[in-house]
């Protein structure tokens, strides 16, 4: 297991290398400069802002300084906020977006693999007709219309919960359920499809041959084998519902990461840009490796290639 973890973090770095690398220069190569869409500075400032950050440089010098900044975790300073560093922005706003994700995550997770299993427990029954089409919908409509809906019936219409803002659990709630909801519909449908191919299995059909209960057998034989496949899943949907969506968080106005990436984008923040891009990135990485760490701790028939045996 540790030769196999280390293995991995190896991987994890040529990876991250190549994300900066392919960041930075997609950067470089998009036609314009932060300052230059700025109108109201006159040239001579633009030039004096282009030299403070680097950007008269040749590329490899530039180059060199950002892959070693980011060796030591640091982003630089922003290109449009004036005394903010990239490092304070992700610290600042990440921990609303982490929050939120992580609320979604659980609704999308919990509740994707009840209506997953009761589908597949009451095969062709109304359960199953009744989660399929939740789960159908669910993945069908797009999250930013879904936020939509739920602002104007349960905010404005019926005036249950907060429609906008972030102060306090109450605000987090509707923003959670759009994220969750389309997530929630891709567990359903893999917990389902897996749980029928458990309930043919040997060992379940003994286990209701016994006398024992469908959700008995449910939790103590079918469900760990079944929830191989939704663990494939986490790795990416945690990286997307921890890291914020960007869509939701700005229709809420929540002051998340994500309306920074979205507005560095806009501004052309070079480095907000890239070193949100980095962060994502690491995030999604260990996800991947927690993934498979999981594997053989759900199922320990399952070996780490280079693990020790």
């Amino acid at each position: 297991m540790v030769k196999y973890i280390l293995k991995r973090l190896a991987y994890i770095l040529v990876a991250l290398f190549v994300i900066v690398t392919a960041t930075f220069f997609l950067m470089r190569i998009a036609p314009g400069s932060p300052f230059a869409s700025e109108k109201s500075v006159p040239p001579e400032i633009q030039k004096a802002l282009n030299e403070e950050y680097g950007l008269n440089n040749p590329w490899y010098i530039q180059y060199k300084d950002y892959l070693v900044s980011t060796a030591k975790f640091d982003f630089g300073e922003s290109m449009k906020y004036k005394g903010r560093s990239t490092n304070d922005m992700i610290s600042e706003s990440f921990p609303i977006s982490l929050t939120l994700g992580i609320e979604a995550m659980l609704l999308a997770v919990g509740f994707g693999i009840l209506i997953g299993a009761a589908s597949a427990l009451y095969h062709n029954k109304w359960p199953d007709y009744l989660g399929t089409t939740f789960a159908v919908l669910g993945i069908s409509v797009p999250s930013f219309i879904l936020a939509g809906l739920l602002q104007y019936f349960v905010g404005l219409k019926w005036e249950l919960l907060p429609i906008a803002g972030w102060n306090g659990f109450m605000y987090s709630i509707l923003p959670a359920i759009s994220i969750a909801i389309m997530d929630m519909g891709f567990v359903a449908k893999l917990t389902r499809s897996s749980m029928l191919e458990q309930n043919h299995s040997e060992y379940v059909k003994m286990a209701r041959a016994k006398g024992i209960g469908k959700w008995t057998t449910l939790f103590k034989h079918s469900l760990r084998n079944a929830l191989m496949p939704v663990v494939t899943y986490l790795g990416p949907l945690a990286a997307g519902v921890i890291t914020g969506s960007f869509i939701i968080e700005q229709i809420f106005a929540i002051p998340g990461l994500g309306k920074y990436f979205v507005t560095s984008i806009s501004n052309r923040d070079y480095t907000v840009i890239m070193g949100t891009t980095v962060f994502y990135s690491i995030i999604l990485l260990f996800a991947v490796l927690l993934v498979d760490i999981l594997y053989v701790i759900i199922d320990p028939r399952i070996k780490l290639k280079g693990a020790k045996k």
